[in-house]
């Protein structure tokens, strides 16, 4: 089963997040993801996952579950698309 969860990266007091498609045996830090869909940076609250909204709605449709942080990020960018 594949799963699109994020997986920390930065450093200490500075953390980012990359967001993946990674098979859910796999560790969150293990490296060994499917394909990257972004990042996000809660500090400088950037992130370009609106660039990849297509692969992770493809990855999506091919059965693949988002982790609830992720489904939330994902709301978040979708409902700020449609307000602008």
């Amino acid at each position: 089963m594949v799963k699109i969860r994020l997986s920390l990266k930065g450093k200490k007091n500075q953390h980012s997040y990359w967001l993946e498609a990674i098979d859910e045996r796999k560790s969150r830090d293990s490296g060994k993801f499917l394909e990257y869909l972004g990042f996000y940076d809660p500090i400088k609250k950037k992130n370009n996952i609106e660039k990849y909204l297509p692969n992770i709605k493809k990855w999506i449709s091919k059965g693949a579950k988002p982790s609830k942080t992720v489904e939330n990020l994902i709301k978040k960018i979708i409902l700020k698309k449609n307000l602008k």
